[in-house]
């Protein structure tokens, strides 16, 4: 059971992590941007489509359809976005277009 939440909470961790470059992204589109912050009112609403009163079943509508939306954002970038976004959550140096940094030294 643990270990089946610490798989969802890695990928969940990752694609947040993606999304987040995404938004950061020059070029993100408007419809990104309104569906991030409509995706976090949800999660912070009082009004859910399970009330969370109910034991675990009003949890579990917001462990399944955050990461639900948020695989359905990601899906719906363009390519260089997605690319750049991807990078940067890696750890990788990028800059705004997607191609690595090289960094020369000379002595």
């Amino acid at each position: 059971m643990w270990k089946r939440i610490a798989v969802v909470w890695a990928l969940i961790k990752t694609d947040a992590r993606v999304l987040w470059y995404a938004l950061q992204h020059p070029q993100s589109p408007r419809w990104l941007k309104f569906g991030a912050v409509g995706m976090v009112a949800y999660l912070l609403s009082p009004v859910d489509l399970v009330p969370d009163m109910l034991p675990m079943l009003g949890l579990v509508d917001d462990m399944v359809l955050i990461p639900l939306v948020m695989r359905w954002l990601l899906g719906r970038l363009p390519a260089s976005i997605r690319d750049y976004a991807e990078r940067r959550a890696r750890g990788e140096s990028v800059d705004k277009t997607g191609r690595p940094t090289v960094v020369r030294i000379v002595d």
